[in-house]
């Protein structure tokens, strides 16, 4: 159903929405919604950054002590 909608069909979506809810209620949620994608963007780079840390901390001392020989 939704694949046949096409381009004049877009812009008439689009020009009912704006009518709808207006020019101020469209950017403020587009607003949101940037805000919201930019929070995601930085919470996937601290959680990539937590699991490098943690994993080369990890790795870091796999080497087995040495025992002095004397």
């Amino acid at each position: 159903m939704l694949n046949n909608i096409g381009l004049p069909g877009l812009l008439l979506i689009a020009v009912v929405v704006l009518v709808l809810f207006g020019r101020g209620k469209i950017s403020s949620l587009m607003g949101e919604v940037g805000k919201g994608i930019t929070a995601f963007k930085k919470g996937v780079k601290d959680g990539t950054e937590e699991i490098e840390s943690a994993s080369s901390d990890a790795a870091r001392d796999v080497t087995p002590a040495e025992k002095d020989k004397a």
